[in-house]
């Protein structure tokens, strides 16, 4: 399994747009608000060279790259999380997301409506990140209400009683600072908040969708400071530009106007903020048969990489054998490394690095 993007903002930002460019598909892309009904979401395999390198070497069967999931979800105005525009439901899509990608709008072309007629990102911004907060306070006390009864009903209290702290701690936030994303938590906390899904604990992506002229849009450089203030990423891109870079060459990758320099698609970028936000490593399978890329969130110990791998590897995880990317590569395989002792033996207590090549010896 790789990592699930949701594709937000207001209506007419270009989202749907992008979503096709990412993902090689042909959506609905119209020019009225609301062209997105129902969320699309699509699959893409995550490209690393590096993969490449390892076939050569072992010439495997089969090569699975890690994937990305795309959501194009309907654009948000306010008052969604009370049902207006197309309301709930769509913030509910967000929520089982892992990332998102706030896509705003930061071009002038008054052949495109925008909903509140007039351009202003940070305006737009705010506006979609209230609606979020609000989302997330309703849905704080509705799991507060639950928890209140289930903890009368119930003679072990103790994890009720975290649970609660843990739901007013975030409403007061909320309430008072907003996203939940500016909270510290310790462990134990973060653990339990995965249960409800929070969509301000989720980490946020800016992308602003600028004009041809965007050297000369002051509106990009105002972002520019805003995302500065929040310690947030932005993705500065001409949709457009990359709409017909797309439909020339239908390529990921493609060579600049001097033939020297790759063009680095949109794709790439979002991948790599991605990996980012989510602070994710890749770690490698080889053998004959396949050659598979995994993600995990880095610091994992080696049996977080087993059960991501098969949950009874985990159970019956007894030792791993390891090598480096880079020494697999350098020895030209498996058998080369051992014999130059890059192979190492490595037990429950490991932390999986990047790029690591790793070997599961268990017992069920």
């Amino acid at each position: 399994m790789g990592f699930k993007c949701g594709l937000v903002g207001l209506p007419n930002v270009g989202k749907s747009t992008l979503f096709n460019i990412l993902t090689n598909s042909e959506v609905s892309a119209e020019n009225f608000p609301f062209c997105t009904i129902k969320p699309n979401t699509a699959i893409v395999s995550v490209q690393d060279i590096r993969l490449k390198q390892l076939n050569d070497i072992v010439k495997s069967d089969k090569v699975v790259p890690t994937i990305m999931e795309f959501v194009d979800i309907a654009g948000l105005i306010k008052g969604s999380y009370k049902g207006e525009g197309l309301g709930n439901a769509f913030l509910d899509n967000i929520r089982n997301t892992d990332a998102i990608i706030h896509v705003v709008r930061c071009f002038q072309d008054d052949k495109i409506i925008h909903v509140y007629q007039e351009i202003d990102p940070i305006r737009d911004i705010e506006l979609i990140n209230m609606e979020l907060i609000f989302s997330d306070i309703s849905l704080c006390k509705k799991n507060i209400n639950k928890i209140v009864t289930q903890k009368k009903n119930n003679k072990n209290i103790d994890i009720f009683q975290k649970k609660l702290n843990l739901l007013n701690k975030f409403l007061s936030h909320l309430e008072t600072k907003g996203a939940l994303r500016s909270l510290s938590m310790n462990e134990n906390e973060k653990k339990i908040s995965i249960e409800f899904k929070f969509i301000t604990l989720k980490p946020i992506l800016y992308l602003a969708n600028i004009g041809k002229d965007s050297e000369k849009n002051l509106k990009i450089k105002n972002l520019i400071e805003f995302c500065k203030k929040e310690f947030s990423q932005l993705i500065p891109v001409c949709i457009l530009l990359e709409k017909k870079f797309f439909n020339d060459n239908k390529k990921k990758y493609l060579l600049n106007t001097n033939n020297k320099k790759r063009y680095q698609s949109i794709l790439d970028k979002i991948i790599l903020s991605g990996y980012k936000l989510l602070n994710l490593c890749t770690f490698f399978t080889v053998g004959k048969k396949e050659i598979r890329a995994w993600n995990i969130p880095k610091n994992s110990k080696i049996t977080i990489a087993a059960r991501k791998i098969h949950s009874d590897m985990e159970k019956g995880f007894i030792r791993a054998n390891v090598i480096s990317f880079s020494d697999f590569i350098i020895c030209n395989g498996e058998k080369n490394s051992k014999k130059m002792g890059k192979n190492r033996v490595e037990g429950k207590n490991y932390y999986i690095q990047e790029g690591d090549i790793i070997n599961i010896l268990f017992n069920i």
